[in-house]
């Protein structure tokens, strides 16, 4: 009899070598380069995999598809900034806080919302995160409401009398973001690989039959819930903290938790490298988009006249349709790639092995 889940453990020596080159150039990476908007490019891209690997846990891995992460990218960028502004909390204390935060709160939302199912935990989970979006404008005492938080100095990290770093450049926040990443992408692994990780897409698989099999559905939910939701409040906190100036149109609104679930689903639902692809793709997309940059590109190359009507349209609406292209983008990614660009890239790949034998 095949076991209904393959053991994925064995992790070949030449994607071993390869893996820790590219972490070995990753750390070099600021090192050689001194341009900071690719610094900045870079920090979201960590931003944006950290987010889609979190999900990933409850999504990918479990089944559950929940659209209001950003309660839990929301929690922990207000936790952390609340602290660092109002009590003096330095942003490396503040994002433990942040991370309890997180916690408590997917504990409290996993034992209401997983006593639903498919489409109805979606909704809920949009409930959950539109109801702290409006608590978040409403509670100006506390939150600052619709002005948002503005961080007017970040206290330099000190470990005894050694100064580590001031913050007054890019580079910690890279190298935050990169350990986050290989923090995740750690954790997604030994998921994958352990016990508790064949329970979840045990219940992604068949939710009945896994019951019937003694996995208590509840519990292994909100455990996933808890992991995915503290590492997405890592997320928040690194964003709110490289940023200065969160408010709840930016980091608890729903395009926000749109954005999450499209990482997963254009890099691949349910794979360790998964969002890392989706967020290599939709990061510099997104940019390129609201710096008009693909626009002016035509416009420039000759490809497109200026004083078109097409070059206008371009010119005056392209920056403003960055959603209207992310539908684009999902509808061709489910109709033509499925398993998402990782997907695809592997049964391409054993396709011409297929051929070549």
């Amino acid at each position: 009899m095949k076991p209904l889940l393959k053991n994925t453990t064995g992790i070949g020596a030449l994607p071993a070598i390869a893996g820790l080159l590219v972490v070995v150039l990753l750390f070099l990476f600021p090192r050689f380069v001194e341009n900071t908007y690719a610094l900045h490019i870079m920090i979201l891209i960590f931003i944006s995999i950290v987010m889609g690997s979190s999900w990933n846990l409850l999504g990918g891995y479990t089944g559950q598809y929940s659209v209001g992460h950003s309660a839990y990218f929301g929690m922990g960028a207000y936790t952390t900034m609340m602290l660092m502004q109002f009590r003096q909390v330095p942003p490396w204390l503040g994002i433990w806080c942040g991370m309890v935060a997180a916690l408590v709160v997917a504990l409290i939302i996993g034992s209401i919302c997983f006593r639903l199912r498919g489409p109805y935990f979606v909704l809920a989970s949009i409930a959950v995160a539109e109801i702290f979006r409006v608590s978040a404008l409403n509670l100006k005492n506390v939150t600052n409401g619709a002005e948002g938080i503005l961080t007017t100095e970040i206290p330099p990290l000190k470990i005894g009398g050694t100064l580590i770093t001031d913050f007054s450049s890019k580079v910690p926040f890279y190298y935050a973001g990169l350990v986050f990443v290989l923090l995740v992408i750690l954790v997604t692994w030994l998921l994958q690989n352990s016990k508790l990780g064949y329970y979840f897409q045990a219940i992604r698989e068949d939710q009945d039959a896994a019951h019937s099999l003694g996995i208590s559905l509840t519990f292994y939910k909100n455990v996933a819930l808890s992991l995915s939701a503290v590492l997405t409040s890592l997320a928040g906190s690194l964003y709110a903290v490289y940023v200065g100036f969160i408010d709840p149109s930016t980091v608890l609104a729903l395009d926000l938790s749109v954005q999450i679930v499209l990482i997963c689903i254009i890099g691949g639902i349910g794979t360790i490298f998964g969002p890392v692809i989706g967020a290599l793709v939709l990061v510099p997309l997104s940019e390129a988009l609201r710096s008009n940059m693909i626009g002016e590109s035509l416009i420039n190359s000759g490809i497109v006249k200026a004083d078109s009507a097409f070059g206008s349209f371009l010119t005056e609406n392209l920056s403003h349709a960055h959603v209207l292209i992310y539908g684009v983008l999902v509808v061709v990614v489910i109709l033509f790639m499925p398993d998402g660009v990782l997907g695809f890239a592997k049964a391409l790949a054993a396709r011409k092995r297929k051929e070549a034998v």
